[in-house]
């Protein structure tokens, strides 16, 4: 989820990753249960479930509540909107995008209910969301409207999720700049922008990208296309982008998955849009490959996964653009995104999802949770072997379950 500093969090931000919760655990009795989006393994009905994920829980790895949303379907990212009282998925299959009415039950726990679609228009492939304050959400179209380099970005209205307006800017009406493959966005609303990567077509062989696009998220102008790879025939595949805002360093972060590495880019308060980016972190140097999710939090750490061999590394982002790391946390292959929570005894814990669209040898189907202090893994769920089903992504039944992601 894109965050930016939601009233709803106001008790979670007091303590990183706390995710909202009371000491008593016994009043808020799903704090360590989550929202997965799957995909079946075995033909039936892909869909989003509800798993304890805390490994002192007796019901650990267990799923509580399931909610099919169709054979091939694929859900993909789960995001809550502003305020935190809709919850929503978007798919690469179906409708590419359903918002997800959840209920509780007489414990409090919380209940999968139903799936409403929500009219993309002629975008295809659902990728990520970022919600405004101004009533407005961004959702990154990875096919378009399905040519071999096609990419589009959807405005919606947040409060009744009809489509606005539908941002494209093929590369071959404008080589310079150019809205592609689109997957990560991340706006910087005080700035008036916001930004997306070029990953790779849907098929994952028809096409790659390896830039990332800036754009005014008012006029929804294109201001410039970035190089995020070591040259221009480096297909380098960006994946996700992060502009950092409020209280942290004014820097654009990306990852990129074929490259491996973590690239950045300085705010230029006189041009007021980025400078180059360079690259920061090289993971071919640390035998690591597939970069994928960001996420920080209230002390300037970096969580960044690395789906090969299945990492999460930690770093220091209080000098940028020097990139200090603090720790390697060990998951399983194909580690993607995470959430961030306190066990029943007080351990601060990240949940790792390992799971890269079926990707062989990225495709663990675990979900690893490991304590961040010591690095210890604390528990493991096999889901494809447990369930039949691989985890996508990852999401809190009490709301945004990281300070900033994107």
């Amino acid at each position: 989820m894109k965050l930016k500093f939601n009233p709803v969090l106001l008790l979670g931000l007091l303590f990183p990753f706390s995710n909202c919760q009371n000491d008593n655990h016994s009043e808020i009795p799903h704090d360590t249960a989550f929202y997965i989006d799957y995909r079946s393994l075995d033909g039936k009905s892909d869909g989003i479930a509800v798993i304890e994920l805390d490994p002192e829980a007796p019901n650990f790895g267990n799923i509580s509540s399931k909610l099919e949303l169709g054979v091939g379907v694929l859900p993909h990212h789960l995001y809550y909107n502003q305020n935190a009282n809709k919850l929503y998925s978007t798919a690469l299959g179906g409708s590419y995008l359903y918002q997800i009415k959840t209920e509780k039950d007489k414990n409090g726990q919380p209940i999968l209910v139903a799936a409403t679609p929500i009219n993309t228009g002629e975008n295809t492939v659902g990728e990520n969301l970022f919600f405004t304050n101004d009533g407005r959400f961004f959702m990154t179209f990875m096919g378009g409207a399905g040519g071999p380099k096609d990419g589009s970005i959807g405005v919606f209205n947040a409060n009744n999720n009809q489509l606005i307006k539908t941002i494209k800017a093929p590369i071959q009406d404008n080589p310079n700049k150019f809205i592609m493959y689109p997957h990560g966005i991340s706006v910087n609303e005080e700035k008036g922008l916001m930004m997306v990567t070029s990953t790779i077509h849907p098929d994952l062989t028809t096409g790659m990208g390896n830039t990332t696009t800036l754009l005014d998220i008012n006029t929804y102008e294109l201001k410039e296309t970035y190089q995020v790879a070591d040259s221009k025939t480096d297909l380098s595949a960006p994946v996700e982008v992060l502009l950092l805002r409020g209280k942290f360093p004014q820097f654009a972060l990306a990852t990129t998955m074929l490259g491996g590495d973590i690239w950045i880019a300085p705010y230029n308060a006189t041009t007021k849009k980025y400078d180059a980016f360079s690259k920061i972190f090289d993971g071919s140097t640390q035998g690591l490959g597939w970069t994928l999710e960001m996420y920080i939090d209230d002390n300037n750490r970096l969580y960044v996964s690395f789906a090969d061999p299945g990492k999460v590394l930690v770093f220091d982002i209080s000098n940028l653009p020097q990139l200090k790391l603090l720790k390697t946390l060990t998951a399983d292959k194909g580690a993607h995104h995470m959430v961030f929570f306190k066990t029943k005894k007080g351990k601060d814990a990240v949940a790792v999802q390992n799971n890269l669209l079926n990707i062989p040898n990225l495709n663990s189907g675990t979900i690893s949770v490991i304590e961040i202090s010591t690095g210890k893994t604390l528990g493991t769920v096999d889901l494809r072997t447990k369930y039949g089903i691989l985890p996508e992504s990852i999401e809190g039944t009490n709301g945004p379950s990281s300070y900033m992601h994107h």
